[in-house]
Formats: C-alpha cells, sequence, structure tokens
C-alpha cells in the first residue's frame, strides 16, 4: 500500500515552536484532513530534528530550477546530496550549484513538487486530500506563532 505523506513545515528551517502551539497546531489540522476515502484513519506524527532534515516530496520530484540561472538541476545531483546527507542532517543549506556553478541555498531552488528543510515537521499519513490552501495555511501557522510550507510525499 502507497501511502500519502502532507507535511507541515516552518518556513524558516532553523526555527523550532514551543510543545503547546503544536499541539494547537495539530488539533486544528485532524479537522483539516478528513483522512482517505477507503477508511484509512489518519495519523499525525511530530518530529522535532536536531538539525536540519530535508522533507522532501519522494517520488513526486518532477524538476528542480536554478534561482540564479533559471536552469534545469539534475535530479541525480539532488538525489546524491540528499543520500549524503540522510543520516547526519544539512549542518549548511548553502551550495554550489551544478548548472551554473553560482552560490545559493538549497531551500531557495524551485522544487517541482514542494520540498523543503526543517528542523521541525508535521507529517499528516493518508490526509484524503493533495493540499491544504493558502488561506488554511494561516491558521496553523498562527497558531505555531511562525509561517509554514507544505510537501507531499507517495511512500
Amino acid at each position: 500500500m502507497i501511502d500519502d505523506v502532507l507535511s507541515i513545515i516552518p518556513s524558516d528551517p532553523q526555527w523550532q515552536p514551543d510543545p503547546a502551539a503544536v499541539d494547537r497546531a495539530v488539533s486544528l489540522l485532524e479537522e483539516l484532513a478528513p483522512g482517505a476515502a477507503d477508511g484509512v484513519d489518519v495519523e499525525i506524527d511530530v518530529t522535532w530534528h536536531d538539525v536540519v532534515t530535508v522533507v522532501d516530496c519522494g517520488g513526486n520530484l518532477e524538476g528542480i530550477g536554478c534561482p540564479l540561472c533559471q536552469g534545469s538541476i539534475d535530479t541525480e545531483w539532488w538525489g546524491d546530496l540528499i543520500e549524503a546527507h540522510c543520516e547526519d542532517g544539512f549542518a549548511t543549506l548553502a551550495t554550489e550549484v551544478p548548472c551554473c556553478g553560482g552560490a545559493t541555498t538549497l531551500d531557495a531552488l524551485e522544487y517541482d513538487w514542494p520540498c523543503g528543510f526543517a528542523r521541525f515537521e508535521i507529517a499528516i499519513w493518508n490526509p484524503g486530500r493533495l493540499w491544504f490552501s493558502e488561506e488554511e495555511l494561516t491558521e496553523p501557522a498562527d497558531r505555531l506563532g511562525h509561517p509554514v510550507k507544505q510537501t507531499r510525499a507517495h511512500i
């Protein structure tokens, strides 16, 4: 069985909320995620990471664009990079992109499906929906006390 995971992460990869704020956000997300139509229950996992960790879209990644030259970045380069950091996370997001050799950060790359980096994640397993609207993301952001974004993966 393939699981869908819709993740909410802070827009600042280093930021982490306090537990009370997380509880408030999770209670809202439980209401916004009805679960899969076939009766699979929604499961929500909350994770605080010691270091910045990739929150990727798994096999949904269709392409990566460079914010400097607008060129395409090879997804094999991305895969090798993620694999090299899968256990230890990222001490820095600074990188030199292979397309033009320019200096940028990994969170500034343009991912087609959204990917992100975070020290905190709320993962909603089998949410029964594809995405939250921008308006819907406003309330969990308010409850956490920080802007958020979303990623989605099939696992």
